[in-house]
């Protein structure tokens, strides 16, 4: 897409006005010349007399008067840094200045660059990479990364949505679930491998080319949400065919505790929410670790794959059940340990910022 419509579309997603709406000042000026993530805009939109810099070069600037503007303007302009910045607040990019992303649970150094033929490639990299959360899964984290790049590529350039990424990954997501429920692990977790990759890029395409939308979030989250669950019940059902049945009793027992257990792990990362105004996984650094594995639907298929090179999956579901429990009974310790550390005097704040 054009600069100037990634800049629309960043300016849409941030509510602010865009071209002819934002004449005069305060506004804030964007150098076409340059590329850059979106929290840059959102950063500088919040901070009056604020300026990016690279190489001296102005790349955003929150103007406050006129003088301002036009100074600011005709450097972007020239390609020059600023001859006299009077009281505006010059950052300068290759410094390595830091935000906080809130919504990617992360402190980074959101990229910017010169935007040239040469520099496509790295732009898109660097856009790509700058989508992922900085708080996540060791599959998402580690693994997926490099696979779902090339895909969100692909995704991007033959014209794909999100949504539609989205719903080609449900429908892989059903048919990982019918081949579990007849005992068919390992063909099922080859589909549920490309549905948990395009789980990644949908949400990477869509903040890579500034398409998030209020559907597509419910859609994608949605999936997440619900399926789970069909996969553990599946897999039960499915070891019978398998060959290594367990019994009904044994089979509604541990499907009742890894739903039922993991509901209550929500409801605690719910409530450390309630009270601290922040995600329980980014309070410490060993809290954001225990992210990486913590009993959630990735980190569990990582537990029934292990299984299955052992030819055991009712090991494997059995294994699920108990790393539930386990992880559950760290998050109610992490809940705690910060309401005692509150009641002691202690400031709770993310160890991101």
């Amino acid at each position: 897409m054009t600069i100037d419509e990634r800049t629309r579309r960043m300016a849409k997603a941030a509510k602010l006005p865009f071209g002819d709406a934002a004449e005069g000042a305060p506004a804030v000026l964007v150098n076409r010349a340059f590329v850059f993530d979106p929290p840059w805009l959102r950063y500088h939109a919040g901070q009056p007399g604020a300026v990016l810099t690279i190489g001296g070069v102005p790349v955003i600037a929150h103007v406050r008067d006129a003088a301002e503007r036009a100074a600011v303007a005709r450097a972007m302009a020239e390609g020059r840094p600023l001859a006299d910045a009077g009281t505006l607040r010059l950052t300068a990019y290759e410094d390595g200045a830091a935000i906080v992303n809130e919504e990617l649970r992360k402190r980074e150094t959101p990229f910017a660059m010169p935007l040239t033929p040469a520099t496509v490639k790295a732009a898109e990299r660097a856009s790509y990479f700058g989508a992922y959360k900085g708080v996540t899964d060791l599959l998402t984290k580690y693994l997926w990364p490099e696979w779902a790049l090339v895909a969100t590529r692909i995704a991007a350039r033959i014209g794909m949505t999100p949504n539609m990424v989205t719903a080609l990954g449900a429908a892989l997501c059903v048919a990982a679930t019918i081949a579990f429920w007849h005992g068919h692990y390992w063909s099922g977790m080859a589909m549920g491998l490309v549905f948990m990759v395009l789980d990644t890029v949908d949400g990477k395409l869509a903040r890579c080319t500034i398409t998030s939308s209020w559907w597509g979030n419910v859609f994608d989250h949605g999936i997440d949400l619900v399926h789970p669950p069909f996969w553990w019940w599946a897999w039960g059902v499915g070891l019978t065919a398998y060959g290594r049945p367990i019994g009904a009793d044994t089979l509604w027992t541990l499907l009742a505790v890894i739903v039922g257990v993991y509901v209550l792990q929500r409801l605690v990362e719910g409530e450390f929410i309630r009270r601290f105004g922040m995600h329980i996984h980014v309070w410490r650094k060993v809290d954001s670790d225990f992210r990486l594995i913590t009993a959630r639907r990735n980190p569990n298929m990582v537990v029934l794959f292990v299984s299955m090179l052992f030819q055991r999956p009712d090991i494997g579901l059995i294994a699920v059940a108990w790393w539930t429990v386990i992880s559950f009974v760290v998050h109610l310790v992490q809940l705690g340990q910060a309401m005692l550390a509150r009641a002691r005097g202690r400031e709770i704040r993310s160890w991101l910022a």
